[in-house]
């Protein structure tokens, strides 16, 4: 996510031209790339605490898992 959770920015979108098309695929790539929907989907139904806590530990190995792979190709690149 690029915002932080605690900091609550609208996000914006500029109709331009008049191009109304083009100003809804932007909105839906910021809602993509914010987490919106995924959120969105996740908050329809309760989510028991064991199982909350199943999920952030399965993101948090899936981050730790990325991480690792970002810093074994970095030393290639450079």
């Amino acid at each position: 996510m690029a915002r932080r959770q605690n900091e609550l920015m609208p996000l914006e979108v500029v109709v331009e031209n008049n191009n109304i098309g083009r100003a809804i695929s932007r909105l839906k790539r910021e809602m993509a790339r914010e987490g919106i929907r995924k959120e969105l989907k996740r908050r329809r139904f309760y989510e028991k605490p064991s199982v909350k806590k199943r999920r952030k530990q399965r993101e948090a190995e899936r981050r730790r898992r990325k991480e690792r792979r970002r810093a074994v190709r970095e030393p290639r690149q450079a």
